[in-house]
């Protein structure tokens, strides 16, 4: 079995640290999607599993071996960087195939490996074209295919999708969805968006300044965030904020003008919280209220209502159907109570 694990994993540059004991187990055969916003250390961490990045204190391990200092081509990873890096005046079987030529692999082995490479990747009608020639799709799943031939015990992925448009983007999610469920190697893929960690991934590390703030599979996250942090950072469009304080068994919401029950056991009466809700769960009324529509974004089969409330803070709702508020109307907004979630305004952990 081939899984990774690190304990107090610590990455520092100087007197700087970035990486603060980082505990964390992928098991054998799981896609596991770092995510969380710019400069969390989420590239940083991946880049110290590969060898990339010397670490500074604490364990890595691949499988049973201690990986911690030992060079990178040993420990039987493979890397896709965000940039393709492919050579261009060799073609794409030369491309897939010169990490095994450079290690003197014979001709033949070479030949079969690139040959299973391309037909799990469906290249096999661009083997003999130049980079050149290629789409951007096309390029990165080259890019796979030379990871593929290396027959690694884990593959690395940092941002692969980043170059690619909107609609190649979710072509190669699909793709890269397919790879893992037809080899089953363990993969741990790096990611700012969090789309593509839902639609991925097996289990999610949110990262934030180069701490772990919660592990679990995607709907667990979606359902029962520990913390403000990754509600707001797991949903899209983003879960709703919305300062309150508790009194008499709810939490009167100044924004909306009222209390609204929950279902959380809350603290006394006069402590300061946040009202989570997401705009999926928000229904609109439409003719009530005092909530102003200023925008509203319609995407087809759904529509998504920006209200401004009574203290200036803002709320995005989702619509569907036929029947919908328009921009200039006033609205009022409901929701179950199961469905709000409240936070301490001080710590910003969940109050369950």
């Amino acid at each position: 079995m081939t899984g990774v694990t690190l304990k107090n994993a610590i990455k520092r540059y100087g007197d700087v640290q970035v990486i603060h004991g980082i505990d964390l187990e992928v098991q054998d055969g799981e896609f596991c999607v770092f995510v969380g916003p710019s400069g969390c250390g989420k590239s940083t961490l991946l880049r110290m599993i590969a060898g990339l990045e010397e670490t500074s204190d604490g364990t890595i391990q691949i499988g049973a071996r201690d990986v911690t200092r030992a060079d990178p081509s040993e420990r039987g990873v493979a890397m896709v960087f965000q940039t393709y890096a492919l050579y261009p005046h060799m073609t794409v079987g030369e491309n897939m195939g010169f990490g095994l030529k450079m290690n003197g692999v014979p001709k033949a082995e070479i030949a079969e490996k690139v040959k299973m490479a391309s037909d799990i990747l469906k290249l096999d009608d661009y083997l003999k074209r130049k980079p050149a020639n290629l789409s951007g799709g096309q390029r990165q799943r080259v890019a796979i295919g030379r990871a593929i031939v290396r027959g690694p015990e884990v593959f690395l992925f940092d941002e692969p999708l980043s170059n690619l448009d909107a609609e190649l983007r979710v072509e190669m999610r699909v793709e890269i969805a397919r790879l893992h469920k037809e080899i089953g190697a363990t993969m741990i893929y790096v990611t700012h968006d969090q789309v593509e960690a839902m639609t991925l991934a097996d289990k999610i590390v949110v990262l934030r300044a180069g701490v772990i703030e919660q592990v679990g599979a995607p709907l667990e996250l979606y359902r029962n965030p520990d913390n403000r942090f990754v509600a707001g950072f797991i949903g899209s469009p983003a879960m709703n904020f919305l300062n309150g304080v508790v009194k008499s068994g709810g939490v009167e919401v100044p924004a909306l003008g009222r209390s609204v029950a929950v279902t959380a056991k809350l603290p006394a009466d006069g402590t300061s919280v946040i009202l989570g809700i997401r705009p999926e769960h928000i229904e609109v009324q439409q003719g009530a209220g005092a909530l102003k529509a200023d925008l509203s974004e319609a995407l087809g089969g759904v529509s998504y209502l920006h209200l401004e409330t009574l203290t200036g803070e803002r709320i995005i709702c989702e619509e569907r159907g036929d029947d919908r508020a328009s921009e200039g109307d006033t609205v009022d907004i409901t929701f179950e109570p199961r469905r709000a979630y409240v936070f301490d305004a001080a710590s910003e952990m969940r109050i369950r």
